[in-house]
């Protein structure tokens, strides 16, 4: 017998999560369903988000809902319109296999006629977002007045988010007599000044302690200079390749530019942030949810209500002021018994900072280096081999190509032909990161590039001239190479950055191994630089080469008609 079994729950609830894979129940619904099934006492529990709360509250509640009773009997409260469907998504899973049984969703930015219909026809459990739920009660379309169960999901971020005002006007026309059960993952003082308020002698059940990260995030910092971070960032996303993290940032702003830099480097990566219309949020988190995209670069305030459970990091662009916001952040990660990290891009004026949030969560941060270049691109090239080692072979669909194919490679032995296919993804890797800096800072805020900066930046104006560009016919030397620059008629308007035009030179020049200068990319063109023994061939290799569909024109910069 299951301990669900044990619990007394129907068989009907029982048949519909055993066919979602229940099989032990989690911490919070071992303590909170026997107790709720047992007791109408009021209840606190405190739990990290993506513990199991819904089915924790959920499945008592269905099991004592009279089903014939076509009127409100349970709401449920939640701080977002996606953790409200959410919730009422998961409720109608869990009740699926019982008749007459109704569940109502109400939130903003949708059709109220919908919603009131959708009360109308009976609903038994409402679940909603406060400012939709309250606007219901005032038109008369919603009563809440015999109700038996409240539950507020996520009440420290209801206050977080402005809802007090609201919430105080729904609980008013509550009954006294109903159970209310109050969920949250921390317990700030205006969470207990609600529970003081509207509940009676409440029992209190935590699967953590108080104001506490879950156990099973590892909490990370790197120590960089402020103008270092989106470096730090892209380093780490590298030597991570199968990274799927949110991104958290201040502002909107910054949201947008991050996440713009990302995608013009070529990362897998969209914002979410207060600008975007409904449409636009849905699908963006769609694309998030279902692993199109790895990286969701986002505010605090547009992520809430975004629930996904297998993240493998939360980044920190931004250290928040107030450490309950971390505690949040740091929790989306390390769930349902996963591991997970929370990584945090520091700079020096915000140690004292980190010291209050480890303070606050009860746990020390461990410090990081950087990941180097060579590091970085040794992760990338095993990662490549892993990915074609389990890649699925289609063999009717490859079947035709591959006689043209063997054509094409058959001067390359085994040893050779291996070295050909890694060095297609390898190079990219290895050009990008070639020379690159260690941005690393120590503790006491010593930087060793700074050491050699004046001797770098001498040395790099005697080498490409006066004004640091190449001299002369649109060439250059520094180091053991000549370089010609060329123009490249697209710029950052037509999607492309450095990288898109490091990619395309590779993949135009496949098994050559070109030295690649500096890269300017403007609005409307580019500029970069080649090693100037490659001059006709860079020209030629580019004479049908197309981004995006486009044709792609270079030429010789500077040269003499």
């Amino acid at each position: 017998m299951s301990l669900f079994e044990s619990m007394g729950l129907r068989s009907e609830i029982l048949s519909a999560i055993q066919e979602l894979g229940f099989e032990q129940p989690t911490p919070i619904q071992e303590k909170a369903v026997p107790f709720l099934l047992e007791s109408d006492q009021d209840m606190v529990a405190l739990a990290q988000t993506g513990t199991g709360k819904t089915a924790a509250f959920g499945l008592p509640i269905i099991q004592q809902i009279d089903n014939t009773l076509k009127a409100p009997q349970a709401l449920i409260l939640s701080p977002t319109r996606e953790l409200a469907m959410q919730i009422a998504n998961d409720l109608n899973t869990f009740s699926k296999n019982m008749s007459k049984f109704n569940i109502a969703v109400l939130y903003g930015g949708a059709d109220i006629r919908a919603q009131i219909n959708s009360l109308e026809k009976g609903a038994q459990i409402v679940v909603g977002t406060p400012g939709r739920t309250l606007d219901l009660i005032k038109r008369g379309k919603l009563r809440v007045n015999e109700i038996k169960w409240l539950v507020l999901d996520e009440a420290d971020e209801m206050l977080s988010m402005g809802f007090k005002d609201d919430l105080d006007g729904i609980l008013k026309d509550t009954p006294a007599e109903k159970q209310t059960l109050l969920f949250s993952a921390t317990m700030p003082a205006e969470i207990v000044s609600i529970a003081s308020k509207y509940m009676d002698n409440p029992h209190e059940i935590s699967v953590g302690k108080k104001n506490t990260g879950s156990e099973n995030v590892e909490h990370h910092y790197y120590l960089v200079h402020a103008k270092d971070r989106y470096l730090a960032l892209k380093r780490v996303a590298d030597i991570n390749p199968n990274i799927y993290s949110i991104i958290f940032c201040r502002t909107r702003m910054e949201t947008k530019e991050v996440a713009d830099k990302l995608m013009q480097d070529g990362y897998n990566a969209d914002a979410l942030h207060g600008d975007l219309s409904q449409a636009q949020r849905d699908h963006v988190m769609a694309r998030f949810r279902s692993g199109h995209l790895q990286m969701l670069v986002a505010t605090d305030v547009a992520a809430r209500g975004l629930d996904v459970n297998n993240l493998t990091h939360v980044i920190n662009y931004n250290l928040p002021d107030d450490p309950e916001v971390y505690i949040h952040r740091s929790g989306r990660t390390g769930r349902a018994g996963k591991k997970g990290i929370s990584i945090t891009l520091i700079h020096m004026r915000e140690k004292g900072k980190l010291r209050d949030v480890e303070r606050k969560l009860g746990r020390k941060f461990e410090k990081q280096d950087v990941p180097q270049g060579r590091e970085i691109c040794e992760k990338q090239l095993f990662n490549l081999i892993d990915k074609v080692e389990k890649v699925e072979v289609n063999e009717d669909e490859i079947e035709q190509y591959m006689p043209v194919i063997y054509k094409k490679l058959a001067w390359l032995d085994r040893e050779e032909l291996i070295k050909h296919f890694v060095s297609v993804e390898f190079n990219r890797f290895l050009t990008y990161y070639e020379g690159a800096q260690d941005i690393n800072v120590d503790e006491h805020g010593y930087d060793e590039r700074k050491e050699d900066r004046k001797d770098r930046n001498a040395r790099g104006r005697s080498e490409r001239g006066e004004r640091g560009r190449p001299e002369r016919g649109g060439k250059g030397r520094r180091g053991d190479y000549q370089y010609s620059r060329f123009f490249f008629s697209m710029g950052k308007k037509n999607g492309i950055s450095k990288r898109s035009i490091i990619d395309m030179i590779n993949q135009q020049m496949p098994g050559k191994s070109v030295e690649i200068g500096s890269i300017e990319v403007l609005k409307g063109f580019s500029f970069f630089e080649l090693d100037n023994r490659y001059e006709r061939d860079i020209v030629k290799a580019f004479k049908n080469a197309r981004f995006k569909g486009q044709k792609v024109n270079i030429e010789l910069a500077n040269k003499k008609k």
